[in-house]
């Protein structure tokens, strides 16, 4: 009895979105007479980070600092329209929504501090730190704060902006159907290798290299959280997971987390993560957003991982030791693909 070692390699190019009836996303931004701003969206935030990046997003648009910005899902009833958290769409499509509003609300704030300094809007600038100034002359300038409690108490203008990202709908060929459903792609590539134990059927991950290619990465901290944490989840529905049982009847499966079988601590893999920056043209600042396709290429990596090992191609997921121990006895035996 013997553990063999493979190596399996997946590539996958992942669609942000759709444009089915134009995917809208809608956003609001207004700001109060303390100078901060409210982003309202009804897109919710999953743990994938949105919030953050549509604050970071805002921000920059609006030329303020990231804490004067504050992102409220807190209601798709009452809030802008939105399609929703699915489909890897948040970044790319709310992030657009919110430069739009972002702008909308920008050019009320200039020209509220316009009036108060007695020059053209189209002269003043932000610093990113709280204020506005004359471009070229930073002594002629006005906080944030002072310029939404003039537009607010003194001119009667409310510092506030409307965006909303549309796909333009598809040509639709009459003679086949073809029609391009999607907007952009991202793209990954991943190399994952595998032990297995040809006595027990038991399969290990022992290491994960991949490369992503996400647009820009907007906040790489995020995005590196988002794309560990997503091959660790691939992995876990590779070998692990599933809410079917292994034998005829239910008893034997499944039924709530205390018997749910999932990857502990141990058996996380080690990931080593490239990160590849291809703006996108019509992504927010260049951005696309990883989303789902953090955990797609791990699943057929770790396939032909095991195939590469010894020889046997499964087909059904997750690849337990019942069924690697079926396909060995089926093939007389361990048949590794390569020496390692």
């Amino acid at each position: 009895m013997a553990t063999h070692r493979g190596r399996g390699f997946a590539a996958i190019n992942y669609p942000i979105g759709m444009n089915l009836g134009g995917d809208p996303s809608q956003a609001l931004v207004h700001s109060n007479p303390d100078g901060k701003f409210t982003v309202a969206l009804s897109a919710i935030d999953l743990g994938q980070g949105m919030k953050s990046v549509t604050r970071q997003i805002a921000a920059e648009t609006l030329g303020v600092p990231v804490e004067d910005v504050y992102v409220d899902t807190a209601d798709s009833d009452t809030g802008p329209h939105d399609m929703g958290s699915f489909a890897s769409r948040g970044t790319h499509r709310m992030g657009n929504a919110v430069i739009q509003a972002s702008n909308e609300a920008r050019s009320v704030m200039l020209e509220a501090a316009a009036e108060e300094l007695e020059v053209d809007a189209a002269d003043l600038v932000t610093d990113g730190k709280g204020n506005i100034h004359v471009k070229g002359a930073p002594s002629r300038s006005i906080t944030t704060m002072a310029a939404a409690q003039a537009a607010q108490f003194k001119q009667g203008r409310t510092i506030a902006g409307r965006g909303i990202f549309l796909i333009p709908l598809s040509e639709v060929d009459p003679d086949t159907g073809e029609m391009t459903p999607v907007s952009c792609f991202a793209h990954a590539a991943m190399l994952v290798d595998v032990e297995v134990d040809d006595e027990t059927g038991e399969v290990a991950v022992i290491d994960m290299q991949s490369a992503y290619e996400v647009g820009r990465a907007l906040n790489p901290k995020l995005v590196e959280q988002q794309l560990r944490g997503g091959a660790w989840m691939g992995m876990s529905h590779a070998i692990w997971e599933t809410t079917e049982p292994y034998y005829p009847s239910r008893e034997h499966g499944p039924e709530d987390f205390n018997s749910y079988l999932m990857p502990g601590p141990g058996d996380l893999a080690p990931h080593h993560i490239s990160v590849l920056e291809r703006p996108a043209p019509d992504g927010p600042y260049g951005g696309k957003g990883p989303g789902e396709m953090c955990a797609n290429p791990v699943l057929p990596a770790v396939v032909n991982a095991v195939y590469d090992a010894i020889g046997v191609r499964i087909d059904d997921l997750p690849v337990t030791p019942e069924k690697v121990l079926r396909g060995l006895r089926a093939q007389g035996g361990a048949k590794p693909r390569r020496m390692l």
